[in-house]
This record gives structure tokens, C-alpha cells and sequence, in this order.
């Protein structure tokens, strides 16, 4: 592990596969971006159209029932898929191993999020005594909060309580299974998650860990007044912090096909998993879990990772929460660059940059996971220690 440290590149980001790269590239060629405007302004005189027929659109046409027919179906496959996937969030192991756990209470639970959407909870604390801090675990794109039970049950442990929340469209929670409309919705029910454990936790200490793209919208979180409030610090591994797409007319495009095709997906994009461990039985268990995204990325979600960067790179200097940052220089998925600049230019007092020589994306899936979770609860420590003084 080093202090400083380097890898290359200005990569693009999921968090759980890396399929943001050949999404948008495959949008380059000029036929694809002929068709996308020739498409944009069918659209749009398309929706010309139905504004100027007012009250006369009462009357559907049979092209438009069969339309909201098509709608209907697709909606009955949303929420029968979210049953689905709530029945194997609720059978994901709370506990490792026969007799595991026993010094570990756990539950699961669900949080009705900022738009009534239900969102899919878990707890571990520990069973005889009180919790001496609390860490809500927010995951990366495309995975979910049942992936972080070995890490959960090191922190209990330490006398350490945890949370951990699906996202809206992940795991157990409602939407379509790896859509994310907006991820400052992501926010909006991080902090409705924060206030019930403040509630129902008077006088812990809460931090706040975020992984991936997990760790941008934790970031982003913490610079709202009204959120770093709650938070004793943050810790970040892998952030997805500098993204940029691979052509700057994406950038243009982005935002507006996001608009008008948000739910799209490119059926050309990558397929494999991209390596984020360098242990093959965490890669394997990764990606043949069926609570984890592996179809294309849709563009919506593809153009909120680009936005939430561009909102953080604008605004490092604002950081003010303690925070750790930990980073493998040899991420393929995010940039460990972008996690020394938030080092560098970061306001906060007490901040910390882990790099770890040869490591991946998944720090926390790595075979050195005891020792980078233990630094990270060592770093809990401390700032508790601080706090006391």
C-alpha cells in the first residue's frame, strides 16, 4: 500500500462491469449518429403532433391502445421481475458459514424511498453490547448490499453496526433492474435511510462508505449541508470520479437521447465481465450472482455517471467532510488519478489516500480484503478517537 501513487487513463465507469466504454463508442459511427437524429426528429413531430390534437387524443386510435397495451405488459414484467428479485435478496446469507454470525443480529428490512418506492435494507450489529459507530454501506452500479456480508461481520465484529441499502433498480429494491433515472435520487434516499437510523440510533456516530459509482454519489451527498451534518466521515473505495466519454460529440448527444430514449440499451456492449478482483472465486461468485446487472447499459444511467463527475471534478475544493479514499492503481474500471486530485485539492482537515500497488476495482473482494478492511476500521477509529477528545 502506498500514499501516492499512478495509473493511466480517463476511464469510463459501472461499477460493476465497465460496460459504459463500448456503449457509447458504439454510438460514434456515423451511420449510428445519422439514425439517432433522424430518429430525434420523428420523435419529435411525433410529439408535435399529439400536443396539437388536444382533447381529440381521448379518443385513442388503435396504433395508440395497442401502444399503452404494450406499456401495460411491460410494466406487469417490471414488478413481477422486482418480486423476483426481492425473493433472492430476502435468501441472500445474513451470516458465513454454519454457526457463523452468532455474535451478529441481523435483519432485513424495506425503507420506503423520496418517491414512495420501496427500497430493500439490510442490518448486521452486534448481539451483546452497543454500537460504537455505525457504517451504511452503499454499493456500486449494477451490484447489490448483499455482496458485503464478510465485510459486514469484520466490522461487527469490531463493535460496528451496519446498513446497507439497494439502490433504486438493484437488488431487492424497486424499478427496472439496472436503471437508474437519476442518481440524486440515490441521494434522496440515502438520507431517508440516515434519518431512520439517527432515529432509531440516537447519539451513534454514522459514516457513510460508498463504492464505485457508490462512492461519487456518497461524495456528492456529503457536500449538502444538511447531510454532512449526520456523518462522523466518509470512505470511498474505487470512485468513479473522472469520467469522460470517449468522444466529446457523446457528450452533446448524452443528455438528449437521455431525454428521449432514457430506458435504451446498446446491444453491442461488452458482454464479459471486466476483471474487478484478482481472486477467481470472488470474479466468479460476481458475476454469476443473479442479483447482479449484467445486461447493456442503458442511457440514462450511462449519462447520470457523466453528469454526477462533472458536478464532483467542478467542486473537489468544496469537500469539507473527513474522508479516506482507497484506490487499487491497476483499477481497469475507475481512475485512481481522480482519487489523488480529490486528495490534493479537497478542503477537508482530516482526509486519507490508501493506494494499493496492483489491485483492482473490487477492494473489498480482493484476497487482501481483511487487511483493507481492517485499515478502513482502524480509520473509524481514529475519528471516533477525535470526536471523544
Amino acid at each position: 500500500m502506498e500514499r501516492a501513487g499512478g495509473g493511466d487513463g480517463m476511464m469510463m465507469t459501472s461499477g460493476a462491469t465497465g460496460r459504459i466504454v463500448p456503449v457509447f463508442r458504439s454510438v460514434l459511427s456515423r451511420r449510428a449518429l445519422r439514425a439517432l437524429f433522424l430518429w430525434l426528429l420523428v420523435l419529435a413531430g411525433g410529439l408535435r403532433r399529439r400536443r396539437a390534437a388536444g382533447s381529440e387524443a381521448a379518443a385513442a386510435s388503435p396504433a395508440e391502445a395497442g401502444v399503452w397495451k404494450a406499456r401495460r405488459r411491460r410494466q406487469a414484467a417490471e414488478e413481477e421481475d422486482v418480486r423476483r428479485r426481492r425473493a433472492l435478496a430476502e435468501e441472500v446469507a445474513m451470516a458465513e458459514g454454519a454457526g457463523a454470525g452468532q455474535g451478529t443480529r441481523w435483519d432485513t428490512f424495506l425503507v420506503a424511498g423520496a418517491r414512495r418506492n420501496a427500497l430493500f435494507c439490510r442490518l448486521w450489529a452486534p448481539a451483546a453490547e452497543e454500537m460504537r459507530g455505525i457504517l451504511v454501506i452503499i454499493h456500486g452500479l449494477n451490484e447489490h448490499s448483499g455482496r458485503y456480508l464478510h465485510f459486514a461481520e469484520q466490522l461487527t465484529a469490531c463493535g460496528f453496526g451496519v446498513y446497507a441499502m439497494d439502490w433504486i433498480g438493484h437488488g431487492g429494491s424497486d424499478g427496472l433492474h439496472g436503471y437508474v433515472p437519476s442518481l440524486d435520487y440515490v441521494i434522496e434516499d440515502i438520507e431517508l435511510l440516515l434519518n431512520k437510523i439517527m432515529m432509531e440510533n440516537p447519539g451513534v456516530p454514522c459514516f457513510l462508505l460508498g463504492h464505485s459509482t457508490g462512492g461519487a454519489v456518497v461524495l456528492k451527498a456529503s457536500l449538502y449541508p444538511h447531510i454532512r451534518e449526520k456523518l462522523e466521515g466518509i470512505i470511498l473505495t474505487s470512485p468513479a470520479l473522472r469520467v469522460k466519454p470517449a468522444h466529446p460529440i457523446v457528450g452533446a448527444v448524452a443528455p438528449i437521447f437521455s431525454l428521449v430514449a432514457p430506458k435504451f440499451q446498446f446491444k453491442g456492449a461488452n458482454k464479459r465481465g471486466i476483471p474487478v478482483s484478482r481472486d477467481p472465486a470472488a470474479l466468479l461468485a460476481k458475476y454469476s450472482d443473479p442479483l447482479v446487472y449484467t445486461g447493456p447499459i442503458r442511457v440514462r444511467t450511462g449519462h447520470e455517471i457523466l453528469r454526477i463527475s462533472s458536478y464532483l471534478l467542478h467542486n473537489l475544493k468544496k469537500v469539507t467532510v473527513p474522508f479516506m479514499v482507497l484506490h487499487g492503481t491497476a483499477d481497469r474500471v475507475t481512475d485512481p488519478l481522480a482519487s489523488q486530485d480529490l486528495y490534493r485539492e479537497a478542503a477537508s482537515r482530516h482526509k486519507d489516500l490508501r493506494l494499493y500497488d496492483g489491485f483492482l476495482h473490487d477492494l473489498l473482494f480482493e484476497p487482501e480484503r481483511d487487511e483493507i478492511g481492517a485499515e478502513i476500521i482502524g480509520w473509524m477509529d481514529g475519528m471516533l478517537r477525535r470526536q471523544a477528545v
